[in-house]
């Protein structure tokens, strides 16, 4: 069954395991991981998984049911590999991709700090792990390359390669300064009036100077 418990949190006098929801495709010695970005899904990653390994048939079955629940003395018991280490089967591709935490089919937690950067990559390299992946090369989409970049510290070792796309390094701090006349052109959107105003906001940002317009 597809699904793998990577973190238990409290909710009340209860305890309630965190699982993700993943799927495989293809067979063999290498391994690609794919980390999907905020609000998306392991359905988001269709052409690069038929790329490659040529299919879209889940190497793990077809649809599964829900995880049954569970009593509350195994939802305390410490979250733990369950699969096998895996042995080489040949010069294929083997890729994995999950819903994250909150996401899709993975369980949601409650309060927002069951949620970071940090976290999701630990639940990352917990996936690794039920998988009996020694290492993998790792592809992160928007979030998902953050996250990549978090599971890339924390264990270098697990990696075999790190792709990153739509990136940045985290934080709002990693936008350009705008100017103040930018900024007060920002008062629409922030008001939600028409989408004239909103583009117009848009396109008055120095980021966009170099988009054509229409007629231009």
């Amino acid at each position: 069954m597809p699904y793998c418990e990577v973190d238990r949190y409290q909710a009340g006098d209860k305890w309630e395991g965190v699982r993700l929801f993943y799927r495989r495709y293809g067979r063999g010695a290498t391994k690609v991981l794919l980390v999907i970005g905020l609000a998306g899904t392991h359905d988001s990653w269709g052409p690069q998984i038929r790329g490659l390994t040529g299919s879209m048939e889940p190497a793990d079955g077809g649809d599964v049911p829900e995880p049954a629940a569970r009593t509350d003395e195994e939802a305390a018991a410490p979250a733990t590999a369950t699969a096998p280490e895996e042995e080489d089967v040949g010069e294929g591709i083997e890729v994995c991709c999950f819903d994250n935490r909150g996401v899709g089919r993975s369980t949601i937690p409650p309060h927002k700090s069951y949620y970071s950067t940090a976290i999701m990559a630990r639940d990352a390299l917990a996936l690794m792990d039920h998988l009996g992946w020694k290492k993998a090369h790792v592809f992160g989409h928007s979030m998902g390359a953050m996250i990549s970049c978090k599971l890339a510290a924390m264990a270098p070792h697990r990696l075999s390669s790190l792709a990153l796309l739509n990136v940045t390094g985290g934080g709002m701090e990693c936008f350009p300064k705008g100017r103040c006349t930018d900024a007060i052109s920002r008062v629409p959107v922030l008001k939600g009036e028409d989408s004239g105003a909103k583009s117009s906001c848009g396109l008055g940002n120095p980021l966009y100077e170099g988009i054509p317009r229409r007629g231009s």
